[in-house]
Parts: structure tokens; sequence; C-alpha cells
């Protein structure tokens, strides 16, 4: 019994040594982030620990749609001490910009010269200006933010929106499990403020990741901003549908689901398809596959073809088969192989019954991509219908505002790149320089011969 005893009390001294001589943890406060929008934002606090701190690592990141967990590290600089301020800036305008109402999360994660470490609590904040006075209606699966305009602005827009998803659910086999955020800035102006590296065409333009619509509404432009609302949606519920980290969507179909939504071809994009239909000028499915041509002309009837597709495929083969393609095209199937699974023709084999119905000639061009003139970045809709639209060529390459969110275009070039011709000329001068030793050690042995028959 005592030798019981004396253990029970061995073991609680032991037990309570320890917990005495634990370090406390490090205590963070002031922990805060400062925005300069769009540009910055600056994470700062005061950390204070028993024990000199030797290490601090700021782990910061936004919520989105990934592939796998992302987790950034900032290592600010910092004089060690028992209490320190340090201080990092995420500079948008090195990482890219994120868009407005995006979700940011950061942490601390510090030790002292004990090794001991300390990880704060994550925090959260919002992406956005603070200079208009934002405000919120919720409904549904629907978060609007505005903060031009009366309630009836609002609620009209709003109202397409749930149009919007109706039409999709129940036309296209599209829906959301997740609500969706619109953020209506007065007009396009101050939407390309808020937003870096934005083409001064965009109108609009919809990140699926983050399940956010960002678009410029003016309120002389609600019919524009109606369409424009359901077009956006659109490519943020393709986009759910098809996130996956193996396949990828063709811009034709994206685009064209997103125009489809809409409902009818406006008068001048109808009479333009009519037009190509009849001159025999239709472009071929496959270039469409990439991106749209820089060329206002075909940008357009790029988009009223793609529609017109789209509309084949659902109302002649139903939405059915419609969900079924996007959802191999997710798991990583080729274009041509969903194409073929699910309706019996590859992306030719497409455009061939596509002509027939609308009853345009048989395409004759080859199977490979089209070549386009100087290929860029278009918006994710028309901004205005109509002649007016123009699109200006950039000297470097700009983030695309199609909805598939981060990729970007290259500038074409009059010839090869620098580097490649450095390449080609060095590979030359090798050849020239291994074709010399050649000839100079044929010519040798040949010298070498005629001596040896000399000497006989």
């Amino acid at each position: 019994m005592r030798k019981l005893l004396t253990a029970f009390l061995l073991s609680l001294s032991l037990l309570t040594g320890s917990l005495v001589h634990a370090a406390p943890a490090a205590a963070v406060t002031e922990d805060q982030v400062t925005f300069s929008f769009p540009e910055t934002a600056t994470f700062s606090a005061t950390i204070s620990a028993d024990t000199e701190i030797v290490s601090v690592i700021l782990e910061y990141g936004n919520e989105q749609q990934t592939c796998g967990e992302v987790i950034a590290k900032a290592f600010p600089e910092f004089t060690p001490g028992k209490t320190v301020r340090p201080v990092w800036t995420w500079e948008m305008r090195q990482s890219g910009s994120l868009p407005p109402g995006a979700q940011l999360w950061w942490r601390w994660r510090i030790t002292d010269a004990s090794g001991n470490e300390t990880v704060s609590q994550t925090k959260t904040a919002t992406w956005l200006d603070d200079e208009h006075n934002w405000k919120t209606l919720k409904d549904g699966d629907i978060n609007f933010h505005w903060y031009s305009g009366n309630d009836t602005f609002a609620r009209d827009l709003l109202n397409a929106a749930q149009n919007g998803l109706k039409f999709n659910e129940t036309q296209s086999g599209l829906t959301t499990e997740d609500p969706i955020d619109l953020y209506i800035y007065a007009n396009t102006s101050d939407m390309q403020d808020a937003m870096l590296y934005e083409p001064s065409w965009t109108g609009g333009r919809a990140y699926p990741d983050y399940n956010i619509v960002v678009i410029g509404i003016a309120p002389d432009e609600l019919e524009w901003g109606r369409d424009t609302i359901v077009h956006e949606l659109t490519h943020v519920l393709v986009g759910h549908l098809t996130f996956s980290c193996l396949g990828d969507v063709p811009t034709w179909l994206n685009e064209g689901l997103a125009v489809y939504s809409q409902g009818q071809l406006d008068e001048y994009s109808q009479d333009q398809l009519d037009n190509a239909i009849q001159d025999n000028t239709l472009l071929s499915l496959r270039s469409l596959s990439v991106g749209f041509s820089e060329v206002p002309d075909k940008a357009y009837l790029s988009y009223s073809q793609s529609y017109s597709v789209v509309k084949f495929l659902i109302e002649t083969h139903g939405q059915d088969k419609m969900t079924a393609l996007l959802t191999l095209l997710r798991d990583g199937t080729t274009t041509d192989d969903a194409l073929q699974q699910v309706y019996g023709f590859n992306i030719e084999g497409l455009e061939a019954a596509w002509r027939q119905a609308i009853g345009a000639k048989p395409s004759a061009v080859s199977a490979q991509p089209t070549a386009q003139p100087t290929p860029t970045v278009v918006p994710t809709i028309v901004p205005v219908s109509g002649g007016s639209f123009t699109l200006q060529t950039t000297p470097t390459p700009i983030p695309t505002s199609s909805a598939g969110g981060q990729s970007t275009e290259t500038p074409s070039r009059t010839g090869p790149p620098l580097s490649l011709t450095l390449i080609l000329l060095g590979l030359c001068c090798m050849f020239a320089l291994l074709v010399g030793v050649v000839v100079l050690g044929f010519v040798l042995r040949s010298q070498n011969m005629k001596e040896g028959k000399n000497e006989k």
C-alpha cells in the first residue's frame, strides 16, 4: 500500500512539475488586415511571449474551389524579442488580384527560443472596397450586393438572377449547391477600377471557383443587366458541375450555354448568324474550342454560333444528355470522346449534324483547328449588343475574362521568339562545326593514305 501511495505521489509530482514548467502560448493581439483596395492587403499583429520569439510565419489564403489544400506562407522581417510586431503586405499586382467579395483567411505561426510553437486563431476578412456603401439582399441561393440604385432596381436584377437559375435547372440541368454572390457596381468604369488587369471592354466577370459574379450595371442598362446576370451565373453553374483537375470545357460549349440561358439571340446577332449561314462563312466548331477571335465581327459570330450549337444539342437530344456530356468532361474525358459516348458523334460529326439542322452547307475544313487571326481574350459576354462593340489589341498578356478564371493569352508575334531564334542559331553553328570536323578528318585521312603510298 505504501509503495502504491509513493508511486502515486511521484506521478503527481512529475505531472505537476511538467505543468508548472510548460511554456505558455504566445499572445497575439492587434491581429488585423488592412486593405488598399484593389492593390494590397497588409497583415500585422503584436505578438508577446515569456521567451524570446525567434520565428514568425504568416500562413494565409483565400476560400475557393481547389484540387487540394493550398496554404501560402510569408516570412515577415522582425527583430527577435519577447514582443514583436510583424508586418507583411500581399501585393496583388504581383500575384494577380482576387475578385471583389473573396474571403481571405490568415494565421500566425510563432516559435520561441526554447522551440515552443504557437499557432494563432485563424481570422477571416472580405476582400472588398470600403469606398461604396454596400447593401445586401438575400433570396434563396443568391446574395445580391449593390450600392447604387434603389430597392426596386436591386429587386429587378435579383429576380432576373432567380429566373436564370430556374431556367438553367430545367433546360440545361445546371444547379448550384452553394449560394452565389453577385456584386453589382454602378457602371463598368467602377467595376474595372475594382479589378486589376481587366480589359477596358469587360462588362461582367464570373468567378466559378469563388461563387462570385461581378458586373457593372448603370440604371439605364437594366435590360442588358438582366441578360448579363443570367449569362454570368451560367458560367458559375457550369464551373460548379465541371470543376476538376482532369478535364476542361471547350469555349463554344461554355459560352454557348451562357448565351442560351439568356433566351433568344438579339436581332443583330441573329441577322449576323443568318448571313453567315447564307454566305457559308460559319467558323469551324473545332476552332471555337480554345478561344474566340479578336476581330469584332468574328467575336460576335463566335457567341451566336456557339449558342446555335448548344441550342441544337439541348433541343434535339434533351438536357439529360447535356448533363452527361458536362459530367464526362469533368471526369477528364476529351471533347471528342465525350461527344461520341453521349451522342454518337465527335466534334466534326456534331458540326455536320448541326449544319444540316440549320440549313447550312457542309463544312469543307480539315479536322485540325482553324487558324484564327491573332486570337485574344474575349469578354464572357459582349458588353453592348450591336455593331458598336470593339476590341483593342494589347501589347502584354492579360487575364482572360472568360469563366475559366485565371488563364492568360499571349499576344501575337511578327516572328519567332528571340530565345527560339538564338537556340536555332546555336544548333546551326554546332551542325556546321560538326560538318567541318568530318570534312577535315576526311581530308587528313586522304592525305595520310597518299603519303603512305608514296613511301612504298
